[in-house]
């Protein structure tokens, strides 16, 4: 058997190197230290696997030199210098290392919570750099007895939570998309109500970056805050709305914030940091000597699993060579992701069954299906630490059930894909089908018949059918400044009505409330794709 080649594009832990060296079945290139123009042009079509870091895009070039690779493994969590359709197309899987950092992140939301009560930064620069011994002032406050608001309670939250315990803080948690069960076993109390968190002394955020996290804390939920209330993020960069956090700190509403991340880094000139009662680091938060070993290690063991052909762990996309799959394939599976991840955001709660349901030429790909829709609907709640290859891992650790059925074709289209979601809350059901081989459209949600594009942001109105509904949605639209792009209606036998209203813009909590305060209104809810 040939040797396999893998190329080390940027600095790793040595420990990654030695177990890529001691391997014989592999020849290893550290070309870390080598010019990027050197790497991608001369290096690049050498290898089998690729190991990288921020430092090295995996872009158009690279992927013109990639003759060879088959994988590579990101070493870390994000993923942001990788071109992952490319790859798919190309048939490159990408992997991550999604938990090797998971307790430097943990203790690093402990290090500025504890800075944060005890103003330990501005203490120890006091004393050790300007030469001054004034204890009184420095008083803070104790941890004990304070209620901590953990908001994302994920592997990184929860072990967050688990440990203020020990502080013997009260904590509380939030996250529509757990089981209750997985805070209630911790001894930690669970709400479903946002309001419960914005009363807390104290509140850290731990979610993943997408559309309903970004600015989920502004200016309007600080306003709902304590008075003195302590913001720690460790988490993701604009979960916070930066200026609010700063008016908010300004005014003193907030007393202190711990801050890691921020929107766009390096933030070396950002005027948080002219403020006394910010704590900050430079998104440290992976960056202890065990987790750049860990990354190291994993990066390692996963680039020799998926240069030998063993597995994937951690695969972020399927690679799909355009020999190997059908052309009418691939819309079908994007478009039962989509509907996973529509579906996921208008329950907004914890999954119990994802059932699939296939009609027509598609059904022989129900595996698949079954596969992205699932990927879909827990990508809401769980963000890139699911793919898949481990979705199914997940949607088990989780109770989900994840179901698949084919049906004869009796639906008139020639293919027709179905998805059921059933949280503990409600149940929703969308179909979809493709026309002209590309053009993708959601036919059926509930009982509603309809003709809907799954693009952009969709704003879903449930209402009595009775006149004027239309006029009332369209003028609160119109006074919140958001451009209607698309409307469809459907309605039913039972004279009841549900809009999908596309819109240009971001759906605000103040634009939900003022049209579930319509008297014809059923239920409000929106989406993102």
């Amino acid at each position: 058997m040939s040797r396999k080649t893998i190329v080390v594009c940027d600095h790793i832990h040595q420990s990654g190197l030695d177990i890529l060296a001691n391997d014989s079945e592999i020849e290893l290139i550290n070309a870390a230290d080598e010019p990027k123009d050197k790497l991608v042009s001369e290096i690049i079509p050498l290898a089998d696997v690729a190991i990288t870091r921020s430092s090295t895009d995996v872009d158009d070039a690279f992927l013109a030199a990639a003759k060879k690779i088959t994988a590579v493994v990101r070493a870390g969590v994000g993923v942001d210098n990788v071109d992952i359709p490319g790859s798919s197309k190309q048939g490159i899987v990408i992997m991550n290392v999604p938990t090797a950092n998971t307790i430097a992140a943990v203790e690093l939301t402990m290090a500025h919570l504890l800075s944060c009560v005890r103003k330990f930064p501005y203490a120890h620069n006091n004393l050790k750099l300007d030469r001054v011994w004034r204890r009184q002032d420095w008083y803070g406050t104790e941890l004990k007895d304070k209620k901590l608001g953990v908001i994302g309670f994920g592997n990184i939250g929860s072990r967050v939570g688990k440990r203020a315990k020990a502080f013997e803080m009260d904590v509380l948690a939030f996250d529509p998309y757990i089981d209750p069960s997985k805070a209630t076993d911790l001894d930690v109390a669970y709400t479903k109500n946002f309001e419960d968190i914005l009363a807390c002394d104290i509140i850290t955020i731990h979610t993943p970056k997408n559309q309903e996290t970004i600015g989920m804390i502004g200016s309007e939920e600080i306003a709902k805050m304590k008075d003195g209330v302590i913001l720690i993020n460790c988490a993701r960069g604009g979960l916070y709305d930066e200026d609010a956090l700063l008016e908010g700190l300004k005014s003193g509403k907030i007393a202190m914030a711990g801050i890691d991340v921020f929107n766009k880094e390096p933030a070396t000139d950002h005027p948080l940091l002219d403020l006394d009662n910010v704590t900050v680091t430079p998104h440290l938060g992976a960056n202890t000597k065990e987790s750049q070993r860990n990354i190291a290690i994993q990066a390692a063991e996963n680039a020799i699993a998926a240069v030998k052909g063993i597995s994937y762990p951690n695969a972020l996309n399927l690679p799909i060579k355009e020999n190997e799959l059908p052309d009418f394939v691939r819309p079908y599976l994007e478009l039962i992701q989509k509907m996973g991840h529509l579906s996921a955001q208008v329950t907004k709660s914890a999954v119990k069954s994802i059932k699939v349901t296939a009609e027509g030429p598609v059904t022989e790909y129900i595996e698949s299906m079954g596969t992205f829709a699932t990927v879909g609907v827990l990508t809401e709640s769980v963000g890139d630490t699911v793919n898949y290859v481990n979705v199914e891992f997940v949607a088990e650790d989780r109770g989900i059930e994840i179901l698949k059925e084919t049906k004869p074709n009796t639906s008139g289209f020639t293919n027709k894909v179905a998805l059921k979601l059933t949280t503990v809350e409600s149940t929703i059901t969308i179909a979809g089908t493709v026309f002209d081989d590309t053009v993708q459209r959601i036919i059926e949600i509930d009982d509603y018949t309809l003709d809907v594009e799954p693009k952009g942001t969709m704003i879903f109105f449930r209402n009595t059918d009775t006149p004027g509904v239309i006029g009332d949605v369209g003028h609160i639209l119109a006074s919140n400044e958001l451009n209607i792009s698309d409307f469809r209606l459907g309605r039913d036998n039972k004279k009841q009505a549900l809009a999908i209203v596309r819109v240009d813009g971001q759906i605000s909590k103040k634009v939900l409330d003022e049209l579930s305060s319509l008297e014809a209104c059923i239920s409000v809810s929106y989406a993102t794709l």
